[in-house]
């Protein structure tokens, strides 16, 4: 497997190819003008994050046209799920990382981090936001905005006092023809989950 990324992590300055910190640049700068020569510098790269890596999947799977279907029939789960961890929102097994990032060229580090327990909706909205503002997610929230209620309602009045689980939980995605025009069809299922009383 190639240990060589496809995409470049890192817009740092570097000196002799690795990344450099700002505190440690700065100290290079003054101790050049003191001297009036370079100095020379040796910087570890820095390590690789959890979305460099999806950064890296999404980059690759572009480049070589690879389809999120032929992923998730490599690594034996659904598509949905199979998405979901490669954009970094669950923890896969060394066999799955390993036939995905067979099939992405994917380093040895962004398999290794593909294992590791992710910090989970890190990377779905940009930081800072509260509100998404990419349209299709937008349309995500809206429904909750809209819906919401109603769904709690329809919940607690058909199960009792407790919640849909997002942990036990499976999602089928597909495309429903229509006339019209086709329409995006989503089913989602989770164990109801009833508030225990102590």
């Amino acid at each position: 497997m190639s240990t060589q990324a496809s995409l470049s992590l890192t817009s740092r300055p570097a000196i002799r190819g690795k990344a450099v910190p700002q505190r440690a640049r700065a100290a290079v700068t003054r101790a050049s003008l003191r001297s009036g020569r370079p100095v020379p510098m040796t910087v570890a790269s820095a390590p690789m994050t959890r979305n460099d890596v999806t950064e890296l999947v999404v980059f690759n799977r572009m480049k070589k046209g690879i389809t999120w279907a032929s992923l998730a029939e490599a690594c034996g789960k659904s598509v949905p799920w199979t998405t979901s961890a490669l954009l970094g929102q669950h923890q896969m097994s060394k066999e799955m990382a390993q036939a995905a990032g067979a099939m992405l060229d994917l380093p040895e580090d962004a398999i290794m981090l593909l294992q590791h327990v992710p910090y989970k909706g890190a990377g779905s909205i940009p930081v800072g936001q509260t509100v998404p503002t990419d349209p299709l997610i937008y349309r995500f929230y809206e429904m909750v905005m809209v819906y919401g209620s109603t769904y709690k309602e329809l919940i607690h009045e058909e199960f009792g006092d407790g919640i849909m689980s997002a942990i036990d939980f499976d999602m089928e995605f597909g495309r429903q023809a229509d006339p019209n025009g086709d329409r995006v069809k989503i089913t989602l299922t989770g164990k109801y989950l009833k508030y225990k009383q102590f």
